[in-house]
């Protein structure tokens, strides 16, 4: 696993793992002493829509014929066991657990037999929306942009997780469980897409869409998304 981290105010990287803790410039650290960031840092995060069958049939949508695309800015990413801020302007802000791909290399018009030579791995992310303020907009830039609303962690995997489950926990209880194997449009072909339109750089993130199940934030609570052989990301609400 690929990490970020602060300790002693100093921002650093490495690697960890249950058995040996965090490995970083030849120190070893336990997880315990370290703050964790998110684990990369992106030019931009390039965010899909409507991506899993049973979310496209739980709003009696049609599948969509190819992805549906949006952004989030940098000023958004929150790092796990940050604190997500309900804004004073919103009344409904959801959770929407996902799948998040971390781009390894320049990646340009990349053919999706080709995709996984650019990905440097996988990370668990929690796509918060202001639901209120989508639906009013028409649009979804404010809604899904305000500061905090863009968590990713806790670490990256170099996992290929085309069948593995995801699910998303709100004070220990379980409100999404799926599989990314009911992706409609999968990482490869997501790559493929994306790069067509954009230049994606490193560090730059893909949230891959959310399974059915989205549903309502309340401050106090606490939302955790985990995704089978990555781990498991964890925020409260302010």
């Amino acid at each position: 696993m690929i990490v970020r981290f602060k300790k002693d105010g100093v921002i650093r990287g490495g690697s960890y793992s249950i058995e040996n803790g965090i490995v970083s410039g030849g120190e070893v650290l336990a997880l315990e002493d370290v703050e964790l960031l998110a684990p990369c840092q992106p030019t931009k995060i390039v965010c899909v829509g409507l991506n899993y069958v049973e979310h496209a049939r739980e709003l009696k949508m049609p599948l969509p014929e190819e992805p549906i695309i949006f952004l989030k800015p940098p000023s958004a990413i929150l790092g796990p066991a940050g604190q997500i801020v309900y804004p004073p302007s919103s009344q409904q802000v959801d959770y929407e657990g996902e799948l998040g791909v971390v781009i390894g290399k320049r990646c340009k018009d990349v053919p999706a037999n080709e995709a996984e030579k650019y990905i440097l791995g996988y990370t668990c992310f929690n796509d918060v929306t202001a639901r209120d303020l989508q639906r009013k907009d028409g649009q979804w830039t404010r809604a899904k942009s305000f500061d905090t609303f863009a968590s990713f962690g806790p670490w990256i995997a170099t996992i290929y997780p085309f069948q593995v489950d995801i699910q998303t926990r709100v004070n220990d209880r379980i409100v999404q469980k799926s599989n990314t194997s009911d992706m409609i449009f999968d990482v490869s072909e997501l790559v493929e897409f994306i790069s067509g339109v954009m230049t994606l750089l490193p560090g730059d993130v893909i949230a891959t869409g959310t399974p059915p199940g989205v549903g309502q934030l309340q401050k106090g609570d606490v939302v955790e998304v985990e995704i089978a052989g990555i781990g498991v990301l964890k925020n409260s609400v302010i």
